[in-house]
């Protein structure tokens, strides 16, 4: 066990740092920014060095481990860790959300409230990825979409309310399914009622139950991911939102989803994962084609983006699907690259914004002369996108088609 709480303090740091913000001598907003962007490189380089010098690459074992009696009712545990399926995206987490901090510099108003939501996401997304207790994770899970639905709704287009109200209608849906199958998992415990991720992934159920588990969760992250039809809620939230926010959503909220099938669905099902994993194939198939198919439809520039992302995702379903650890470093590799590329692609999507007033594509000719800087980055951007030979999507994408090849039949 750690006997020093590194976890917790990244975990807590930016959202009791953020509250001081509200303190802050009224000096503007570069203040503001300032302040937001040295907690988030100190939260950075603190995940760094606790990660490089008391993580060891070789230990596949959960480590950093934090394990302290919470709620004095069944097992609840104050219980964190990492390994090596939880370090990338923590490690993602604080550098897409620098950044975003940085893309954040044209809001002006409410900037207080505003800073203070995108430290407390940091908090709340962090928290799910290093969480090893089913109950702590459903907390951290719900705390972080209260600072997303505030960043959608009071910041962005016209119909930011719409697209708020509809983010936050379906993941309340699927939070339902995911508090019924973390009820289901506590209570129905051989022995007595258990919520650690370690114990419960020892738990055997009958065949009919523990599908009934596996859907639940699958539902439940599904609309984070998100799998079709469950998609509709991301092209309308990111055509709407601050393209800093955007980044946010596309860089670390849709990797939760995707995390949880890892640790949850793969983790504690994993006789119901084999017998689902052909249907997540074809549905990760059909899911490429069709937001594949839809994206160049997309007149609005970050609607087009947000259908390309849908598109991505259905390669990460196709290598946890595969039951292989190749397929499942190809589809880890996929949520990391994407999270870079993706949060890049809405950051230029927005600067060009600011620049030209232009979002829809129709209307966008001579990019090249009026932002050259811009557009040349945003072709580089494309490529890489576009699974170009050399880029990383590329390199994830092979991986995820030599695990279908070589899974079992």
């Amino acid at each position: 066990m750690n006997y020093f709480p590194w976890l917790t303090i990244v975990v807590f740091l930016p959202i009791f740092a953020g509250s001081l913000i509200f303190f802050l001598p009224h000096r503007g907003n570069k203040v503001i920014r300032w302040y937001t962007l040295c907690i988030c490189i100190i939260e950075l380089l603190l995940t760094t060095y606790a990660f490089g010098y008391h993580f060891q690459l070789d230990d596949p074992l959960i480590q950093l481990i934090e394990n302290y009696k919470w709620i004095n009712f069944f097992d609840f545990y104050w219980r964190l860790g990492i390994d090596g399926i939880s370090i990338g995206p923590v490690l993602l987490t604080g550098f897409i959300t620098t950044l975003a901090t940085l893309a954040a510099r044209p809001v002006t108003r409410d900037s207080r409230l505003f800073h203070f939501l995108m430290l407390a996401m940091y908090s709340g997304q962090i928290g799910p990825f290093s969480s090893q207790d089913l109950l702590l994770f459903f907390i951290m899970w719900e705390l972080e979409l209260i600072p997303v639905y505030l960043l959608l709704s009071m910041w962005g287009g016209k119909k930011r309310l719409y697209s708020a109200t509809k983010f936050i209608l379906y993941t309340a849906v699927s939070s339902v399914f995911l508090l019924m199958g973390i009820l289901g998992i506590c209570l129905y415990g051989s022995n007595e009622p258990t919520l650690n991720f370690e114990t419960s992934a020892n738990q055997s159920y009958p065949v009919a139950v523990e599908i009934l588990f596996y859907l639940g969760f699958f539902i439940a992250f599904a609309v984070k991911l998100p799998i079709i039809p469950l998609h509709t809620w991301l092209p309308d939230t990111h055509g709407e939102a601050h393209y800093s926010t955007c980044m946010l959503l596309a860089g670390i909220l849709l990797k939760m989803g995707a995390y949880g099938l890892v640790r949850i669905n793969m983790g504690l099902f994993p006789h119901s994962h084999s017998i689902f994993s052909p249907w997540l194939m074809i549905i990760g198939t059909i899911q490429i084609i069709y937001a594949a198919s839809t994206s160049p439809g997309q007149y609005n520039l970050k609607k087009r983006i947000a259908y390309s992302s849908v598109s991505h995702m259905g390669f990460i379903i196709i290598g946890l699907g595969s039951i292989s650890d190749t397929g499942l470093n190809g589809a880890i590799l996929q949520i990391i690259s994407h999270g870079f590329i993706g949060a890049a692609l809405f950051f230029l999507a927005g600067t060009s914004y600011d620049r030209i007033r232009l979002v829809y594509l129709d209307k966008m000719g001579g990019m090249a002369i009026t932002i050259p800087k811009i557009f040349a980055t945003f072709s580089i951007l494309s490529m890489a996108s576009l699974a170009l030979p050399g880029m990383s999507f590329f390199v994830a994408e092979l991986i995820v088609f030599s695990a279908i090849l070589t899974s079992r039949p």
